[in-house]
């Protein structure tokens, strides 16, 4: 019993290794072919399976979808009772069948065949050589192989189950080879880190790109002051906005900040006499400033390398735009 775990997981990686042997060679043609129709998809993609499989047609219509590619799944029963209505002219199907026999995505055929949809089966069926005009031609013997636009071959020399009957080496078969779908759709679209933020943004990675925009504060929220406002009103503006700092502008236009540690500087270069400058006497020209359409992470790298708790938000006239401050990056796990 002892080996019985290790024996899986050798028998489910041998499994992988010839699909991945499949693939550089005569698997290559077939999926880059498939590859294609995916990219040409204006719908969405339909994944589609029964039982073990449908469980890695979700996965797989889920890993498309976080990837760029639109993707759903439908369960061939429900789709015959009603929810056939989910494929239309534009869509392509992927549907996944070990035996490539499965009677419920049978029944879906005419109906792919009638809206033209193309369509893509994942299938275990062996390839049967047969003998055609003197040469050797192989074909795929299952019903859905054969009347897919283009068949890919999950096949494998056995299951991990002991009894041979658990789906196990199939599955992972399958399953890996959908990523394979997915991850080099993505590439082919030209999918990037952003792009998957966009899709993910309660994941920790989404949060991280997230935009300075979505984390500053604008608005009435932003504290600011005049270069001409006295000292008094300057702290007052900054005790009341809470930031430690506040921005000294004319009219939209930054000029300077003012921030705590340069509060208690001027008090203990000047004292008292401090209250009685106005706010462009002891603000610090040109400050550090970022754009909105930049990362959360830039954000925290700047402040870091900066040793500063806030940026100043502008556009490219230096237009005064929003504050964002070190602890609004806390909620994006980031510090």
């Amino acid at each position: 019993m002892k080996h019985v775990g290790e024996n899986v997981v050798r028998i489910e990686a041998e499994a992988l290794r010839a699909l991945a042997d499949r693939l550089a060679g005569p698997m290559a043609a077939d999926f880059n072919r498939a590859l294609d129709l995916l990219f040409d998809c204006r719908g969405r993609v339909v994944v589609t399976g029964m039982g073990k499989s449908g469980l890695i047609a979700r996965k797989i219509a889920a890993t498309l979808s976080s990837t760029g590619s639109p993707a759903l799944y439908l369960h061939p029963v429900e789709a015959l009772h009603g929810d056939l209505g989910m494929i239309v002219r534009g869509d392509v199907v992927l549907a996944l069948s070990a035996s490539g026999e499965t009677e419920e995505i049978l029944q879906l055929l005419a109906t792919i065949k009638r809206l033209q949809v193309p369509l893509i089966s994942m299938t275990c069926d062996d390839l049967a050589e047969s003998l055609a005009g003197g040469g050797a031609r192989s074909t795929l013997a299952s019903t859905l192989a054969s009347s897919a636009d283009v068949a890919l071959d999950c096949s494998i020399s056995q299951e991990a189950c002991s009894l041979g009957l658990a789906p196990t080496a199939s599955t992972t078969t399958m399953l890996a080879l959908g990523d394979a779908l997915a991850v080099a759709l993505s590439e082919k679209r030209g999918f990037k880190e952003e792009d998957f933020a966009n899709l993910h943004p309660g994941g920790k990675l989404g949060k991280r790109l997230a935009r300075v925009e979505s984390l500053m504060h604008s608005g009435d929220a932003v504290p600011r002051v005049t270069a001409q406002t006295k000292m008094p009103d300057v702290i007052y503006e900054m005790s009341r906005k809470k930031l430690g700092m506040t921005a000294v502008v004319e009219g939209d236009r930054l000029l300077g900040v003012i921030s705590d540690g340069d509060l208690r500087r001027l008090l203990g270069q000047r004292g008292k006499d401090a209250l009685d400058l106005a706010a462009e006497d002891c603000m610090t020209r040109n400050p550090k400033t970022i754009g909105a359409q930049e990362f959360a992470a830039t954000a925290l790298a700047r402040m870091e390398e900066m040793k500063i708790t806030s940026l100043v938000v502008v556009d490219g006239d230096q237009r005064l735009l929003g504050i964002v401050h070190l602890h609004d990056l806390w909620g994006t796990e980031m510090v």
